[in-house]
């Protein structure tokens, strides 16, 4: 393996998200699978040290394959811009890999079937800080899904509970400076661990 890796020029975390990706790809265990157009797996770096996730693809990225590039997907830009961030230095998934019906919210049966994705994603990349997009993510991770909660651990990762870019489309205000703040402490956790949270 140590030798095809080398002569490919390939890592075993690009090679695994690859075979992933095509698990993802050609899954049919819930009934998702039925209205898409293209399964969303992810992308980003394989070694990225932020993690973000989301609730569900929505009809561009159903279209086009990839997560976040609808108009969720440019706020989500802009306020990974003003944290000093990249789109490209962050791992970008959702909980589920494949679009509810009119952009519902995926059941609690969908998110369970597709928890196994999520998990071998994150043994893969192992980033140190997880952002979750929103509540149905966040609900991942605690019971409880208040989105004003404090970052936490969980099994090794710190946790940062922050707004789906959405939600700024529905006209809750204070959206896009409270995801940028939240995104700013990702990258403080990423870069400084727990030292970056103030008391």
């Amino acid at each position: 393996m140590a030798r095809e890796e080398e002569s490919t020029g390939r890592s075993w975390k690009t090679s695994r998200l690859d075979a992933l990706r095509s698990e993802i790809n050609s899954c049919r265990l819930c009934g998702l699978c039925n209205g898409r157009t293209n399964a969303v797996a992810g992308e980003g770096p394989e070694d990225a040290r932020i993690f973000l996730l989301g609730e569900a693809p929505g009809a561009e990225e159903d279209r086009t394959g990839r997560p976040f590039v609808g108009r969720a997907g440019r706020i989500l830009e802009d306020c990974l811009s003003s944290a000093g961030l990249e789109r490209g230095q962050v791992f970008i998934t959702n909980t589920v890999k494949c679009r509810p019906a009119k952009n519902r919210p995926p059941s609690s049966e969908e998110v369970k079937l597709c928890r196994k994705y999520l998990d071998a994603q994150l043994g893969i990349v192992k980033p140190s800080v997880i952002v979750t997009l929103g509540r149905v993510p966040l609900g991942l991770f605690i019971r409880s899904k208040r989105l004003g909660r404090e970052p936490f651990r969980w099994d090794g990762y710190m946790v940062v509970p922050a707004y789906h870019p959405a939600a700024a489309l529905h006209g809750i205000p204070n959206v896009r400076s409270s995801l940028t703040e939240s995104l700013k402490l990702a990258r403080s956790l990423s870069e400084n661990g727990s030292s970056a949270i103030t008391e």
